[in-house]
């Protein structure tokens, strides 16, 4: 049986899109599609949950956006990272990885009685 794509929990998803953009511009739908790629497809990013994560990091001037043309010729949004993206990029990264290894060690342990 196959396993189900899994929701992006909180918080991760702003380190995956800085992660996305760090090899270079792209629009929205190939910043999903890369998540997608780059996680075996078990990750999903829904349309209703990336773009209002595109326009909150480029609020926070850690992407910056300029309009082109995609690769079917359509008008689309272009996504880099700012020098200020990739400081956000490297803390974001040390967070997760101490997190993402407290849980594992969480996991690992032997349970113990209260």
């Amino acid at each position: 049986m196959p396993e189900h794509k899994l929701e992006v929990l909180r918080g991760t998803l702003d380190l995956l899109i800085l992660k996305a953009v760090s090899w270079g511009s792209m629009h929205g739908y190939a910043v999903a599609q890369w998540i997608e790629r780059a996680t075996d497809d078990v990750l999903r990013i829904e349309e209703g949950t990336l773009y209002p994560a595109l326009h909150r990091l480029e609020n926070r001037e850690w992407i910056a956006a300029e309009w082109g043309r995609s690769d079917n010729n359509q008008r689309a949004k272009f996504y880099s990272l700012t020098a200020k993206g990739r400081a956000q990029l490297r803390v974001e990264t040390k967070d997760w990885t101490r997190y993402a290894a407290a849980v594992f060690s969480a996991l690992e342990a032997p349970a113990r009685p209260i």
